[in-house]
């Protein structure tokens, strides 16, 4: 059966996502996430992998729900024979959400939480859901104790960490908010680190800490890359080969840290490998302070080296660099 879990991490976190906007409660977002719950909530289909009843799927229940309120009553119904399904209950809490009935929608998400203590995209979504049901918007103890047994169980939970710092600077700890998105920067995309250290450093304004280091310049890598003249004139390649230029750990696994796939027409090209062209998110090209690189012409068009690919010998090179490396496919 589907995780109802991964269910919901996919539809809601879609919505509500880890990207950084202040706030995420933000009225002019609403729309889209009634919209969206409204769709889930009202979803036979839906329903059936959340709750995993085959009620949801007998003649009487076949015909889809003609509005938000009936969907919910299906859902209490299903809850009702199952009540110790926490994916149930959370989708329960959105949908009550997403009609304004605040009281039972926390009530579904105290349920769920207790069902399941250590789920922490339901800790997020529920210490997210106090805080929009709060006059003044503010994370309360409660909130904030599973925002932080979120980051216990999941400390890559970025949104965790996002919130936490958000309930943080609500408190006046503006010192504890700064250290919170700091540990969070490492893992943000180049758009969200800025926004985010943006905030950074009004928390450590105010906090009065001087402001936060300049991030160090990205790391990136020029290659050019050409066919070896000779070559060209003795071999005739397939239209359709395929050009891979590789950056990988000198002596490490084949997996490239930073790769680019071009035509075969392309050539001669100059390329700028970046941060942006990993295939590993955990392994960047800016945090190696040496690589190896070279370029693969492939018949397959397949990343992985592939029998009667021709490949430039590895350069090793010393970041950053300080020139263009050239690679000549082909070269004797």
């Amino acid at each position: 059966m589907v995780s109802g879990f991964a269910l919901l991490a996919g539809l809601l976190g879609a919505l509500l996502g880890a990207a950084v906007a202040w706030p995420l409660w933000r009225a002019g977002s609403r729309g889209s996430f009634v919209a969206c719950v409204l769709v889930l909530a009202v979803s036979t289909p839906a329903l059936y992998l959340v709750i995993g009843t085959p009620q949801a799927l007998d003649p009487q229940q076949r015909r889809a729900p003609q509005s938000l309120d009936e969907g919910i009553a299906r859902l209490r119904q299903a809850l009702d024979e199952q009540p110790q399904r926490a994916d149930g209950w959370a989708l329960l809490a959105q949908s009550e959400l997403a009609r304004g009935n605040t009281a039972q929608a926390l009530q579904a998400y105290e349920q769920a939480v207790r069902l399941a203590p250590d789920e922490p995209t339901l800790l997020v979504e529920a210490a997210q859901a106090r805080a929009q049901a709060a006059p003044d918007r503010r994370f309360d103890d409660q909130a904030v104790a599973w925002l932080r047994h979120a980051l216990e169980v999941s400390p890559e939970a970025e949104r965790a960490a996002w919130l936490l710092g958000i309930a943080q600077r609500q408190r006046g700890q503006d010192a504890d908010a700064a250290r919170t998105w700091e540990a969070l920067l490492p893992r943000l995309e180049p758009g969200a680190a800025q926004a985010l250290r943006e905030q950074i450093g009004i928390a450590r304004q105010q906090a009065g800490l001087p402001p936060l280091p300049a991030p160090a310049a990205a790391r990136t890598l020029t290659v050019q890359v050409a066919l070896d003249p000779d070559f060209a004139s003795r071999v005739r390649l397939a239209g359709d080969t395929t050009v891979f230029v590789i950056a990988r750990i000198p002596g490490g696994p084949p997996m490239p840290v930073a790769v680019e796939k071009h035509a075969l027409q392309d050539l001669p090209l100059t390329v700028t490998l970046d941060d942006g062209d990993s295939p590993m998110p955990t392994q960047k090209l800016s945090a190696l302070d040496e690589v190896e690189v070279l370029a693969r012409l492939s018949a397959s068009g397949n990343a992985m080296p592939q029998e009667g690919d021709i490949a430039t010998a590895p350069v090793r090179v010393r970041l950053p660099a300080e020139a263009p490396v050239s690679l000549s496919i082909g070269a004797r």
